[in-house]
This record gives C-alpha cells, sequence and structure tokens, in this order.
C-alpha cells in the first residue's frame, strides 16, 4: 500500500477523534477518500446519512466487502484525482479521509473548487502540508496552495498525529487538518495568476507574471500601486484577498 501513498490507521481512539472533530450531523454526506481496510468508512457511515468512499487499490476489495454492503454507502473504485466528483450524488457535504500524502494537496484543492456543496473538510495529511496551507503572507511556507485554499476557506491545525499509529510507520509527522468553507473561492483566472506569482519567487510578483504573460510587467506594477502595495512586492507579501483584487484589477 506504501507505493499508493497510503498509511492506513492503526488507533481506534484516534479514528473515534476524527469522526468527532468533524462534527458530523445526520443530514451530511460524507465523501472519504482513501477507504483502505474500512475502519474509518465504518465509524463515518454510523454518524452520517450517506457515505460516498472512493478506494484506488482493488487488492483491498476483500477488506471493504463489509463498508460496501452497508446500506447507505457507495464504494467508488478508481483514482480520486480522475474520477468525476462533480457526478456524486446526493451531493458531499463533508470531506473526511486519512488522505494518501502523495495527492493530498492537489486533490484539497481539486474538492474546494469542483465540488461547492462541500462546507467543512476534516483530513489527515502530512505535517508539512498542513503547515503549508494554513501559513500566512509573508512566511517561508506561504505560497500558492495557500492563497487559493484561503480563499475559500478557514484553515485550522485541529492536532499533530504521531507515527506510531499507521501501519506501516511513515517516516514523516502527521496532523489532522480542518477547513471551513466561508465563500467560493478562487475563479480559474486567479487561481491562474497566483500559480504565475509565485513561479519564482525570489522576482518581484510582477517580474514573476511577466514570465507567464509576457507584456503584463506595466499593468501589474500600476495594479499593486492602485491598491497601496509596492510595486516591487513579492507574492509572498500578499493576503489571499489581495490576490483576489489584484485578480479584478489586472482584469478591469
Amino acid at each position: 500500500m506504501v507505493r499508493l501513498g497510503q498509511n492506513f490507521l492503526a488507533d481506534p481512539n484516534l479514528l473515534d477523534a476524527i469522526v468527532r472533530d468533524a462534527e458530523l450531523g445526520d443530514d451530511d454526506v460524507v465523501l472519504e477518500v482513501g477507504a483502505g481496510e474500512g475502519v474509518l468508512s465504518e465509524r463515518l457511515a454510523a454518524a452520517a446519512a450517506r457515505l460516498h468512499t472512493v478506494e484506488i487499490d482493488r487488492r483491498l476489495e476483500p477488506a471493504l466487502e463489509r463498508v460496501a454492503a452497508l446500506p447507505n454507502v457507495e464504494l467508488h473504485w478508481g483514482d480520486a484525482m480522475k474520477l468525476h466528483l462533480g457526478g456524486l450524488r446526493p451531493e458531499p457535504t463533508a470531506m473526511v479521509a486519512n488522505l494518501p500524502y502523495s495527492v493530498a494537496t492537489p486533490l484539497i484543492l481539486r474538492t474546494i473548487e469542483e465540488l461547492p456543496s462541500l462546507r467543512r473538510w476534516t483530513v489527515m495529511v502530512q505535517r508539512e502540508i498542513a503547515d503549508r496551507l494554513r501559513a500566512g503572507p509573508g512566511s517561508r511556507t506561504y505560497g500558492s496552495p495557500s492563497a487559493v485554499a484561503q480563499l475559500a476557506c478557514e484553515v485550522e491545525l485541529v492536532r499533530g498525529v504521531d507515527p506510531a499509529v499507521f501501519k506501516p510507520r511513515p517516516r514523516v509527522d502527521s496532523a489532522i487538518l480542518r477547513l471551513r468553507r466561508t465563500g467560493p473561492g478562487a475563479d480559474e483566472e486567479t487561481r491562474a495568476l497566483i500559480r504565475a506569482a509565485f513561479a519564482h519567487r525570489r522576482k518581484s510578483l510582477a517580474r514573476s507574471l511577466e514570465h507567464a504573460r509576457p507584456g503584463s510587467l506595466a499593468p501589474a506594477r500600476a495594479a499593486l500601486a492602485e491598491l497601496g502595495l509596492p510595486e516591487d512586492a513579492r507574492a509572498e507579501a500578499l493576503a489571499p484577498q489581495q490576490f483576489a483584487a489584484l485578480s479584478t484589477k489586472l482584469r478591469d
């Protein structure tokens, strides 16, 4: 299972804590990515109205037979990064998962973008990913994923997790991360702007944009000035909402 980037939780107390942290209601529809052996899935099915659980590794099919037989569970076989998430019915309202670490960041960002029905995320991720997604402007770890996630959500570290609770034991620290949706998030134009702005961190934001969009240097500097920001500001100096404002200015 390690080759698929998944380490299974082996601590029942932590599994119960994750479900409590998720604060699920009787009407919640949960999306779980990385069903593994189904130990978290069973708990989620008992706490929510419906559960969509996704697993890529068919070798786990015997272990998941009991979960798949539950009346309020739909088991989806496949790659969550390729699955048509927008086609899930009923639409998920919460995501709770021990995420495969290899796809955690792009998957969280994808669900923010493609599943507007999602209001809350309670996910186990690598500690480095948790720190990156909740990092603020000026931080060494603040980057494109931080700004994109925070334009849509409040991001909170719930707790650190000891590697000993997994099998096999990972070589990295883990954490439970909670996101609460506060708005629709960045549109496609703004996401592209943020990615381009952080593509060359040692350069000013305007010069980094120029690499991706030739001819944008002067307009970017002018837009930054109109927003009361230095023309030579670097991407890490801008808060998420300032990126949204910059994107609007450049379109205008």
